[in-house]
């Protein structure tokens, strides 16, 4: 129940990032609000498989520059994660776009504070 809980939180952070943010857009076969929903569902589920998958090994090989950022640098490796999800699912019919990497970091920001914000108002089961 956890799990799809924190899928749901994704896609409403996927889905706020690709409306405040001009240079995300989500894409789909149709445009009823259903193939909309069916759409996030579907970049959530790759979205989270990118960041349980490819997101670690980036981390650590990336671990002096966060030591030397302070950790900011994880913002950037927040931003690279979205852009994979992006370059992923534009193979498929249910596409996200992130144009640039400005709007790759913008989205990765409201993402992480959407993520952080829910998190907070829905407790953990540990």
């Amino acid at each position: 129940m956890t799990l799809l809980l924190r899928l749901v939180i994704n896609g409403v952070a996927i889905w706020l990032a690709s409306v405040w943010v001009g240079g995300i857009t989500v894409d789909g076969p149709g445009h009823t609000t259903s193939d909309k929903i069916l759409v996030i569902a579907v970049v959530t589920v790759v979205f989270a498989l990118v960041n349980w998958l490819v997101k670690p090994i980036v981390k650590l090989l990336s671990l002096p520059f966060v030591v030397l950022t302070l950790g900011l640098f994880l913002l950037v490796i927040n931003a690279l994660m979205l852009w994979l999800t992006s370059k992923i699912t534009e193979a498929t019919s249910y596409q996200l776009h992130v144009d640039g990497f400005w709007a790759a970091v913008w989205g990765a920001i409201i993402i992480t504070l959407v993520n952080w914000v829910l998190g907070v108002l829905i407790p953990d089961e540990d």
